[in-house]
């Protein structure tokens, strides 16, 4: 499944970051943040609870920018 996510994050950097970290957490076999329009694009693993691996995914990005946020 994939779902597209509002985010507010301040530099393109930033977004990569975020990309990143949350290309790391369980549950997601994908993910792309693009800057400009501010979205993240989420492809969960099959039996992955979307909620809690969105609730992983924001704790995952605030690691790697605080001042990050996800519109869940």
């Amino acid at each position: 499944m994939k779902k597209t996510y509002k985010i507010e994050v301040d530099c393109a950097a930033c977004a990569a970051k975020m990309e990143e970290a949350a290309k790391k957490t369980t549950g997601v076999k994908d993910a792309t943040v693009a800057f400009m329009p501010q979205k993240m694009k989420v492809e969960f693993e099959d039996d992955a609870d979307i909620t809690a691996v969105m609730a992983e995914v924001l704790k995952n990005c605030k690691k790697v920018e605080s001042d990050c946020e996800i519109f869940l």
